[in-house]
């Protein structure tokens, strides 16, 4: 492969001062084709971006957490579609929020039907994330419920706003699918997801916690001003949380991330070593929501994220980890291709069709930054045409 374009576009991104620093690579069914590092770990820093720098890959974590979740489906720990509250009796209180009377008081009832593993996996159960709900943002405040980043038990403790399986919208639903995988598992969720996927498939720098010698590689956070100016800011995850974030919380690499796609790209298998059966992770990528759509997400915090639509004239469903796309897009990405994101502008795609998958790491606020996403279609266009 001639990876003079890729890397062309990636320090252009760089010099051009659209992002500070960028990790790419990219594999097909025999392994890494593409990799490159550009710019530096911090605007303010001379420290250079490297392969192995670690990035926090915030919702990228949902599709290693949904696998792990499959796994306990796999032994019969966990069932798609039994009520999970005989896993977590605590989802028996979980109400429907319905407003808010005069008097400035949350309206709420009992949801209509129990809340499944598949209705949190395929975010169909009724949670959702404050920063896309003014609702949840006016909920919260009311009640002094902390915000899902600080991992604390309270932050859990939202109502659904609708009832389960009637709509898609994205929220803390792989949250309570870590707790349901501690549950069913008897071990903390990083132990769980070490002992299952890290150390099976060698991710030695993914975990919660920052090890001392990942914090030393760590690309640091930024904000985007309202005038498209970067600055360093001060980010980390809670190290000592109530609960792990399954639905955020991962600090990771690249090269870590990339060996977790190819596993699914190979059917659950890489290098020998089997994390899924074939036909779990083709259910994983196949669509799970039926007739919903994958919907358009409205900012309602600015500073963290901004209106959020990939491939907007396009029907968009969701599996189990993943949104599907169902057409073929203009990078050259397939009609069934499979992909999300975190919070801090971090991609990923799998390609089942042509057998490709990508991950682009940045660290940026708010979510899907325009420059970014422009860099990823890039990216991945270099890439298709290289193929």
């Amino acid at each position: 492969m001639n990876t003079q374009p890729i890397d062309q576009i990636l320090q252009r991104a760089v010099s051009e001062g659209k992002v500070p620093g960028v990790v790419a690579i990219a594999a097909n069914h025999d392994g890494v084709v593409y990799k490159g590092a550009f710019g530096k770990r911090s605007i303010d820093s001379d420290t250079s971006m490297t392969l192995d720098t670690v990035f926090w890959i915030a919702s990228m974590s949902k599709a290693i957490t949904s696998a792990a979740a499959m796994q306990l489906v796999e032994k019969g720990k966990l069932h798609l579609d039994q009520p999970l509250k005989r896993v977590l009796p605590e989802l028996d209180s979980i109400q429907v929020l319905e407003g808010f009377d005069s008097s400035g008081q949350p309206k709420l009832r009992p949801p209509k039907r129990p809340i499944t593993l598949r209705h949190l996996l395929t975010h169909t159960a009724g949670f959702i994330y404050d920063m896309w709900n003014e609702d949840i943002v006016r909920y919260m405040k009311y009640k002094k419920i902390p915000g899902i980043i600080e991992c604390k038990n309270a932050s859990l403790k939202i109502p659904l706003v609708f009832d389960p399986g009637d709509r898609w919208e994205y929220g803390i639903n792989i949250d309570w699918a870590g707790k349901a995988i501690e549950a069913a598992s008897g071990q903390s969720l990083r132990d769980y997801l070490k002992n299952n996927v890290f150390t099976p498939l060698g991710m030695d720098d993914t975990d919660f916690i920052i090890q001392s010698d990942s914090r030393l590689r760590m690309a640091s956070m930024h904000q985007r001003d309202p005038n498209g100016e970067l600055h360093r800011i001060d980010f980390e995850v809670p190290q000592e949380p109530e609960f792990f974030m399954g639905g955020g919380g991962l600090y990771s690499t690249a090269e870590d991330y990339v060996k977790f796609l190819q596993m699914l790209l190979h059917g659950g298998i890489f290098k020998g070593v089997r994390i899924l059966q074939t036909e779990t992770v083709k259910e994983m990528g196949t669509n799970q929501i039926g007739d919903l759509h994958v919907l358009p997400m409205r900012s309602a915090i600015p500073s963290l994220t901004n209106d959020v639509e990939f491939f907007p004239s396009m029907v968009k469903k969701w599996g189990f980890g993943h949104m599907i796309t169902t057409e073929e897009a203009t990078t050259g990405r397939s009609a069934g291709s499979l992909a999300w994101a975190g919070l801090g502008n971090t991609y990923y795609w799998i390609d089942p069709v042509k057998s490709v998958c990508g991950v682009l790491l940045t660290q940026v606020f708010p979510f899907a930054d325009y420059f970014v996403l422009e860099l990823l279609t890039e990216f991945e266009t270099a890439f298709y045409k290289q193929l």
